[in-house]
């Protein structure tokens, strides 16, 4: 497994150095907190964010003073059919949570070990709230563990989830395989912990996750926190993931759905339906989606023929909570 994890960052980094870029824009203002034409580092700065804004944007990436919320989606390198509306529509969720006094993000060490340990400081989980009482599922966005981009690849996940009631984590880690298997086992063992708190329900739930943070998901799937932190929590119901070509089955996997596109040059569909098919052949249920001639990193998929694959998504997840 170490192995495995010390060798996945050259084979993700391969294809595409250059970036993708393709976004999708709309030069519509709102009457909201935020709109296109706000700054990034001006939702960073908000207030409202006081504390943990600079995680809702790649820490790890250099943003422009001037960038826009239009133009923030040239941040995400390996990405494609980004929406800067819902980016817009993220951040004036985040304001208004926490205007009405909702509390939008956790840290996941304690303060003892963010000062042991200071990359640890960027680390915590974004909550997007459902319903009381109900079950919970944990988002990890991919970026080639070279940075983490959650604008594009969990937070939009994790708000629709919260529309349907769920409760959503969204991670934000350490952008190495280790340390970012490290920081997913302890926040699900935050999220156990504080259960009663957070108001879920912790039985049968999901970890979701693309290229980079598909691998995740599969790993937390397939081996459990111990294998990581030594501390032993359930094992998620089901694994949603979203283009990675990790091949590896070890016959430990849970109920597993994968989408991808065919015209990926970093995750290959046909790896990734092998891998389903190995799944299957061990006695668990697994499917797979695979769009054609889609790209790379096409997050909910909105505007191409993969829009409305989070409902297939959540339909498989509900038959194995």
């Amino acid at each position: 497994m170490k192995k495995t994890l010390n060798i996945i960052v050259f084979l993700i980094l391969i294809p595409f150095l250059a970036g993708c870029g393709n976004t999708m824009k709309n030069n519509n203002n709102t009457n909201e907190a935020f709109n296109l034409q706000t700054k990034v580092y001006d939702v960073i700065n908000d207030n409202a964010f006081e504390g943990f804004g600079n995680l809702i944007f790649p820490v790890d990436r250099n943003i422009p003073k001037d960038m826009t919320l239009e133009n923030a989606g040239d941040l995400y390198i390996w990405y494609n059919n980004i929406n800067p509306n819902k980016t817009v529509e993220i951040v004036n969720y985040m304001k208004d949570q926490t205007t009405k006094g909702n509390k939008i993000f956790y840290n996941i060490y304690s303060k003892e070990e963010m000062e042991a340990d200071p990359e640890k400081k960027n680390t915590g989980l974004f909550f997007f709230r459902g319903n009381e009482n109900s079950k919970f599922a944990v988002l990890n966005a991919g970026g080639g563990f070279m940075y983490v981009g959650a604008m594009h690849d969990s937070f939009p996940h994790a708000l629709e989830l919260s529309k349907k009631g769920y409760n959503a984590f969204a991670l934000i880690y350490r952008p190495d395989p280790e340390k970012a298997m490290e920081d997913l086992s302890n926040a699900i063992s935050f999220i156990f912990d504080n259960a009663d708190e957070l108001k879920i329900d912790t039985s049968g739930y999901s970890v979701w996750g693309g290229s980079a943070g598909g691998r995740m998901a599969a790993w937390l799937g397939s081996y459990g926190t111990d294998y990581f932190i030594n501390k032993d929590y359930p094992k998620p119901s089901t694994v949603i993931m979203q283009y990675t070509s990790l091949s590896e089955v070890t016959g430990n996997e849970p109920a597993t759905y994968s989408v991808v596109g065919t015209n990926d040059g970093i995750a290959d569909y046909r790896i990734m339906q092998e891998r389903t098919n190995r799944i299957r052949r061990n006695g668990t249920d697994a499917k797979i989606e695979i769009f054609e001639g889609l790209s790379h990193g096409f997050g909910l998929g909105e505007g191409t023929n993969a829009q409305g694959w989070i409902e297939n998504a959540v339909k498989f997840w509900e038959e194995h909570m």
